[in-house]
């Protein structure tokens, strides 16, 4: 079991959350998250679509590592076995993925404490995933997103519900980009996930420094 020490500080206060979206097992990806934690990054989350489950545990053993030495948190998507296999923080599971009941009590038979997270689209959703022990949840898409293209956007609207009637964390994700999340702030949200704001940045440590000046005020 992972100790709870400068890790649970770590996400009761984080701020910025950052998903790959990879198609190959690139090294360059690594110092983009280096720099991403160096600029401010408090989570970096690993997903692929695309790359088998040996590429997934070889990049997510080196992200753990990078994660470490900023003493910041490396959550895993979707798949609970992946998240033990690299030593990961958390989880973050679809609406389509199993019950966070069942991913917690595979984690702990494991000896591994996860904090999970899961996706909504509707604050019915919301209310359903706190009702299930979510220790977050995601709240999204809130724009329009390359990454899921077929998700249909939920607005600002579900932005400004979360800030009202949920209590756990939760992060604004979807489409969000430093010439917009004025306006997801604007409507509640004090914790923001991106892809490409910042794997498409110049520079993705200075990407992520503004965004969390933005947040913070």
């Amino acid at each position: 079991m992972k100790p709870l020490g400068w890790q649970k500080k770590a996400f009761q206060n984080f701020r910025l959350y950052v998903v790959t979206d990879l198609h190959s097992e690139n090294s360059a990806v690594l110092k983009t998250i280096e720099m991403a934690y160096r600029g401010g990054t408090d989570i970096v989350q690993l997903r692929s679509k695309m790359l088998g489950d040996a590429a997934l545990i070889r990049l997510g053993k080196k992200i753990r590592m990078v994660a470490t030495k900023y003493r910041k948190l490396f959550f895993v998507n979707d798949r609970v076995d992946l998240a033990i296999a690299t030593d990961a923080d958390g989880i973050h599971l679809g609406q389509d993925d199993m019950p966070v009941a069942l991913a917690r009590r595979i984690a702990d038979k494991a000896g591994q404490d996860l904090w999970i997270g899961k996706s909504t689209h509707s604050l019915a959703q919301a209310l359903a995933a706190v009702r299930e022990g979510a220790d977050y949840i995601g709240v999204g898409p809130v724009f329009l997103t390359p990454t899921k293209p077929r998700a249909i956007p939920v607005g600002l609207k579900f932005v400004r519900q979360a800030c009202d009637k949920i209590q756990i964390p939760w992060v604004a994700i979807g489409g969000i980009d430093l010439y917009n999340v004025k306006d997801v702030i604007a409507s509640g949200a004090t914790r923001i996930a991106v892809v490409r704001a910042i794997f498409n940045a110049k520079d993705p440590g200075k990407a992520a420094q503004r965004f969390q000046n933005l947040i913070k005020g």
